[in-house]
């Protein structure tokens, strides 16, 4: 009987002795946790960390608080710079758009994404050619027709940025079309639709989170994605359609396409145990029915990578930015 009782109580140290061991080993934050936004408020990346925000808050899923602080000066540098200054701080992380990539090419700033620790690509940003609904144009072919026979340049199209994807974007449509625009930047995607709601700009090539809101409004008409298939979401927005119906623009003889990262990094020097508490997060995030709402209202694509995979798609699309710039001009070599 002692003999089955020492061994009974070897195994509960045993057990308390690794209970003990895990909680050391693994790691959660200590203090507010800044959530870096390298862009303006009201575009796509800000309501993406807005919305993780409020997801965090509501379903308790930090014992520490998140705090989002907009740092967009320099195309997103300020944010990059900060985040790559802070190494050892596990307490900041940042959300990334294209930036990650047109920002150091374009300005030749010393910071690369892989300054940085990769946690998790959240999903991929559609962008959509957009005009005014008050406009007559209700095909590419219609909007394409109207800008070549406009004098050379006095189209506006609107984007977030100089030298970053909007702007990426703009230069593929005039080269693929033969068409000439005058770009107009803007701090944030919020602030593009606005402008172009009130006819400050022709067009712009807004994500469908950016400009969902006045689409519903009947303040402006999507023709087409730039997407090598058509969005999935069927709920209806406006006119009785729905991201679904939106056709490709290759469909309409616009051949190009441009999907936008939204994903997550760290300070550089993190630790296995904090990048995974990160990815556990964000993993608990997603199963939220807040953010299902939020993927379908943006009709986003909603891949979700880790680790070696997220590392090697980030590595191929900054050849593949590298490529777009140097074609456009962008290059801060140029």
């Amino acid at each position: 009987m002692k003999h089955s009782v020492l061994h009974v109580a070897l195994a509960a140290v045993a057990i308390s002795g690794a209970g003990t061991f895990g909680a050391t080993a693994a790691w959660e934050p200590v203090r507010p946790v800044e959530f870096i936004v390298p862009a303006g408020t009201g575009g796509g990346a800000d309501q993406m960390a807005r919305t993780i925000q409020g997801i965090v808050t509501k379903h308790n899923l930090m014992k520490q608080p998140m705090v989002v602080i907009n740092k967009s000066g320099g195309a997103g540098g300020e944010g990059f710079l900060d985040v790559k200054s802070s190494a050892n701080n596990p307490h900041k992380i940042i959300i990334t758009l294209s930036n990650l990539f047109t920002t150091p090419l374009a300005t030749g700033i010393p910071f690369n994404w892989k300054d940085m620790t990769p946690v998790a690509m959240l999903a991929l940003d559609e962008f959509v050619l957009w005009v005014n609904a008050e406009k007559p144009y209700k095909s590419v072919k219609e909007f394409v027709d109207a800008v070549k026979q406009a004098p050379a340049g006095s189209i506006k199209m609107g984007g977030t940025g100089s030298k970053q994807e909007d702007q990426i974007i703009t230069v593929a449509v005039e080269k693929a079309t033969g068409t000439k625009f005058t770009y107009i930047p803007y701090k944030g995607g919020g602030e593009v639709a606005v402008q172009l709601v009130g006819n400050h700009v022709d067009s712009t090539v807004n994500n469908p989170i950016e400009a969902v809101a006045q689409w519903r409004g009947g303040k402006l008409r999507p023709l087409c994605v730039f997407d090598g298939k058509q969005m999935a979401y069927d709920e209806v927005i406006a006119d009785g359609k729905g991201w679904k119906d939106i056709p490709t623009c290759k469909s309409q003889g616009l051949d190009m396409e441009y999907l936008m990262l939204r994903g997550i990094f760290m300070s550089p020097k993190a630790t296995k145990d904090q990048v995974e508490y990160y990815i556990d997060l964000f993993k608990k995030v997603r199963a939220t029915p807040e953010w299902q709402d939020f993927m379908k209202s943006g009709a986003f694509n909603t891949t979700f990578l880790t680790g070696a995979d997220y590392a090697k798609w980030v590595e191929t699309e900054e050849k593949r930015h590298e490529t777009l710039m140097k074609e456009a001009g962008f290059l801060a070599t140029n």
